[in-house]
């Protein structure tokens, strides 16, 4: 299933792509967090109405996280390569994980704010995991098992603050600085995760180009230890690292700026498409 969140004449909900294309509104659930708690979510066929694309306006498909994501950073080697002089990683054998506070998720099309302190605006594409149900202490032969769906994470970065406080957590958690869509694939529609295209252009460059199979710490592995630690909750999100290309690592950092057109694509996923905001717009759809 293809699942998305949208809103029709003022009234969020829940969809399901058809066949042809259209929007299948799903009844009984208020959001997309409702859906994935629900037992028996992927076997959802009560239907009350058909939309065109036209018709809606996108938000991520989870707009509100429950929690914090849950990040893994420098989890490929072309990034940690790239990264080394700034902050090393190399021979760092142990995944590392932070968290990114996400109040609201921007969904596709919608703009990336654009703060007057933040002079090092970066983008990072990253496959993102959604958790299906309550997880705690699972094996890695298991950890799939728990695994509702998969979507496309933009985690937006704004290096100069990011370095200022000495830690992630701030320069990654700005409001609007997380991009999610454009959809929920359930993981029973993309199979085996591994071996997707995994990529970033900005206004048309080719600027991150890599695949899944190059992850360091696999989606089981992180799935197994982070809920040794801790339960990962139904619904939780964890986006898995990006690969390299990102402005930070250049020569040159091409940071992006006001009118700056992000699209992220995953191969069986999608694309998420974002704009830099020119300073005057907020958290609002892209015309």
């Amino acid at each position: 299933m293809r699942l998305y969140t949208v809103e029709n004449n003022g009234k969020r909900l829940v969809c399901m792509l058809s066949e042809d294309n259209k929007l299948n509104v799903i009844d009984g659930f208020a959001d997309m967090n409702g859906l994935i708690e629900n037992p028996s979510g992927k076997e959802i066929s009560n239907f009350s109405r058909q939309l065109a694309f036209d018709e809606v306006k996108l938000f991520a498909p989870i707009p509100n996280p429950k929690q914090d994501v849950i990040c893994l950073g420098v989890n490929y080697k072309e990034h940690i390569a790239e990264t080394k002089d700034i902050e090393s990683f190399v021979g760092n054998e142990a995944a590392v994980y932070f968290s990114k506070r996400a109040n609201y998720a921007i969904g596709d099309g919608e703009f990336i704010p654009n703060y007057d302190f933040v002079d090092s605006l970066d983008y990072e594409v990253e496959l993102g995991v959604i958790i299906g149900k309550d997880c705690r202490n699972v094996s890695e032969n298991d950890a799939l098992k728990y695994v509702f769906g998969y979507t496309i994470i933009n985690d937006i970065s704004a290096r100069n603050m990011q370095f200022l406080h000495k830690q992630w957590f701030y320069g990654k958690s700005l409001d609007g600085y997380t991009a999610i869509g454009p959809c929920i694939v359930t993981a029973d529609e993309i199979g085996d995760i591994n071996g997707l295209s995994i990529t970033c252009r900005v206004n048309g460059e080719l600027r991150q180009n890599s695949n899944t199979s190059l992850m360091i710490t696999k989606i089981p592995q992180a799935i197994s230890e982070l809920s040794k630690a801790f339960t990962l909750k139904a619904g939780t999100i964890i986006s898995t690292g990006t690969p390299g290309g990102v402005a930070l690592g250049m020569d040159t950092p091409k940071y992006l700026k006001a009118g700056d057109e992000v699209v992220c694509e995953i191969e069986k996923i999608g694309k998420l498409r974002n704009i830099v905001s020119d300073g005057n717009k907020g958290l609002i759809y892209v015309p």
